[in-house]
């Protein structure tokens, strides 16, 4: 009598690892939320067996999630083995690595009133970790800043790479962030556009309170010779570049838009080439990550 092996190829894993407090879990939430089977904390290196258990349940396994963080030591570094052996039993995946900005981590740390898994302060924890999975981190397929997110911005962007790799989406998704240089350049953009030259609304009394997304700082931004040619060229890059990025296998691209403070004329310019980008058909997203600073 023979048995047939169990049919793996239209399996995808998703691999959610990063920093502690960066929403690992929140993320494997929302992902079981939307239908998947999620685990936390099981070693890569007994997933095959863990898929061959439900396969021989008789349970048709299409995706899965799977929570990595610090605590498995040092099995973080059989990582890259495990993942081959995933390819070679033809399982797909895909890691994406969850980071926040230190005092993003340590706030949140400080608000559940949790240690660090390291057993460290959370300052020194942090850069332990950090340290600890350089090398995951630079192998993962996408990089997720969450200092800014909401959970429900999270939930959007899982939802998002799961269309993604089930093939529901194939056009490009573009993700523009407006940001304030004084707050740093966001870590996980694939392409940054400094509108620093523009004239700053800021020094205009009337307008300095307001933000991009209103109307009047609009206008003082947009209804310029200069701003409209940045904007035309900045499309005209978009146009040509996304339909390559395509070819080689990306589906998702984010764009930092930055001034000096991050309220007005990145938000306006970031809302102006949404419109430009949705009209040429592409699904794009604005996040204003410094905007009510």
């Amino acid at each position: 009598m023979t048995t047939e092996t169990p049919q793996r190829d239209a399996l995808h894993c998703i691999i959610i690892t990063g920093l502690s407090g960066a929403g690992r879990s929140v993320a494997l939430n929302a992902l079981e939320d939307l239908g998947l089977l999620c685990v936390d904390n099981l070693p890569l290196q007994l997933l095959p067996r863990f898929v061959d258990l439900y396969h021989e349940s008789g349970v048709d396994l299409k995706q899965i999630a799977v929570g990595v963080d610090v605590r498995i030591g040092v099995l973080l570094d059989e990582v890259t083995k495990s993942l081959q052996d995933l390819s070679r039993r033809g399982i797909t995946y895909q890691v994406l690595f969850l980071e926040a900005s230190d005092d993003v981590l340590t706030r949140r740390f400080s608000e559940t009133r949790r240690r660090h898994p390291l057993g460290l302060s959370a300052r020194g924890g942090i850069r332990e970790e950090r340290r600890r999975t350089k090398t995951l981190r630079a192998i993962a397929d996408r990089i997720i800043d969450t200092t800014a997110f909401t959970v429900h911005q999270l939930r959007d962007e899982l939802r998002g790479i799961l269309s993604d790799a089930t093939g529901g989406e194939a056009a490009m998704r573009v993700l523009l962030v407006s940001f304030g240089y004084k707050y740093g350049v966001p870590t996980d953009t694939d392409i940054v556009l400094d509108v620093r030259f523009l004239p700053n609304p800021f020094f205009v009394e009337e307008l300095r309170a307001l933000d991009g997304t209103d109307p009047a700082v609009a206008r003082y931004v947009l209804d310029r010779d200069e701003t409209q040619e940045f904007l035309a060229l900045t499309t005209a890059l978009l146009d040509f570049s996304l339909p390559l990025y395509v070819r080689e296998g990306k589906r998702y691209l984010t764009v930092g838009l930055g001034c000096t403070g991050g309220r007005h004329r990145s938000v306006a310019i970031a809302h102006e080439l949404e419109r430009r980008l949705f009209g040429h058909g592409y699904p794009v997203r604005v996040q204003h990550r410094d905007v009510s600073r």
